[in-house]
This record gives C-alpha cells, structure tokens and sequence, in this order.
C-alpha cells in the first residue's frame, strides 16, 4: 500500500494471536477484536521485520467505510507512525472508491481524539452510554471513565 519514513502498511488476512494482542491495546473487548478481525479487513503497520501497529475497517453502506480499530504500541507511540498509518488507511480507502471513513472512540480517549481531528475527521455525533452499555468492565483513560462514543467522519471526496 505505501512506504513513508520506513513504515510499511499493507492488508493481511485474518490476524495472528499477536496481531489480535496489539489490536486489544485500543479495543479490550476480546469477543468483539475477534468478531470483527474475521469479518472486516485487517492492516498492519511495520518497521522493518517489526509490526508496530495494526487496524481494521468495514465497508458500511453509502460508500463508507468505518475504521473499528486503529493502533500503534506503545514502544512506538509519539513518533508520528500513528498519523502515517492513520493517513495510509484513508489513502488506500479513496483509492478503493469509499467516499467517507467513520470511526467510533471513547470520550476518554484523548490521544485518538486528537490524532482524528488533527487528520481531518469532524465529529458528527455522541453515542451516550455506549461504553456503558457494550462493555462489561469499567475503561478509564486519563483518569476519566469512558461513557460516551465520539463518532467522527472523514469526507473522502474533498
């Protein structure tokens, strides 16, 4: 897909337990990582031999894609590779055709908030009480509890 400053994103087929691991850093659910790892399309983020990060997105209708899960481990976070990814995902998305990306995160989450935004994304909309609802364990991030889903949309056609 592409190659910027040594980071190699591409597709690969359903993840291994390790890639599934790394997928868990942003979503602890572990029955929806792997629900949706074997029914949306997973991506890799390498350095070299090494895979810092991974993702997954499913076509939804109208010509949207919804990104389900984007991370980079933590040994590799801070240094820009989320925003390479993050921008190789919405490239290869324009390139398959999709008109928008949607993604979903929690009211908590601070450092993706951030990095979609900063990338273009506009928030369309709260979703009150998912994290509530959807997950059995209380997350908490930045010592604030994740209540609410942060819907956010990128416009592809711009």
């Amino acid at each position: 897909m592409t190659e910027d400053m040594a980071l190699r994103v591409s597709e690969l087929d359903i993840g291994d337990a390790a890639y599934r691991e790394l997928l868990l850093l942003a979503d602890p659910d572990e029955e929806r990582v792997a629900h949706y790892t074997t029914s949306g399309t997973c991506f890799q983020a390498n350095l070299e031999h090494t895979r810092i990060g991974g993702a997954v997105w499913h076509p939804g209708s109208t010509r949207t894609v919804e990104l389900l899960n984007l991370t980079v481990h933590p040994t590799w976070q801070g240094r820009g590779y989320g925003k390479q990814f993050l921008n190789a995902l919405l490239t290869e998305a324009r390139a398959r055709g999709f008109h928008g990306m949607t993604v979903g995160t929690g009211n908590s989450s601070l450092g993706p908030l951030a990095l979609y935004q900063k990338a273009g994304f506009r928030i369309e909309g709260v979703v009150k009480d998912y994290f509530l609802r959807h997950y059995p364990d209380p997350i908490v991030e930045h010592g604030i509890r994740c209540c609410d889903m942060i819907r956010l949309h990128f416009d592809l056609t711009e």
